[in-house]
């Protein structure tokens, strides 16, 4: 089973599964022994399939840092928390954690776009 560590050391994932915004991003940063990567793609599939089909669901990607990096990142759009909530406390989804490697350390934290005049729209 992989272990969670927050992202952010004041707001917490269970924080921010209170909340009632939307739509938000789930951000998700993973760490792996090298030797794990390939289960850690094959565990993070099984998962992608589960919450496409998931109420709110909207889109996924996952990233791979690089030059040998054994860092990987994905990001989820989700309608809003309430899907996004409902999706992560299933009882199947989170069975499915629990096939993630051993040396897996997982950082998801939740967020939503910012305006940025001349950059960004909200």
């Amino acid at each position: 089973m992989a272990k969670l560590v927050e992202l952010d050391e004041v707001v917490t994932l269970a924080d921010q599964l209170g909340s009632n915004e939307g739509p938000v991003v789930l951000v998700n940063v993973f760490s792996i022994d090298p030797k794990d990567e390939e289960a850690l793609v094959k565990a993070w599939a099984h998962d992608a399939g589960f919450m496409k089909e998931q109420p709110g669901y909207i889109s996924t990607q996952m990233h791979k840092g690089l030059a040998g990096s054994a860092t990987y990142m994905n990001y989820a759009i989700w309608e809003n928390v309430e899907t996004f909530r409902n999706a992560f406390t299933n009882p199947e989804f989170q069975a499915r954690i629990g096939q993630y490697p051993e040396s897996a350390v997982v950082r998801p934290h939740l967020f939503t776009k910012m305006t940025v005049p001349g950059f960004c729209v909200g």
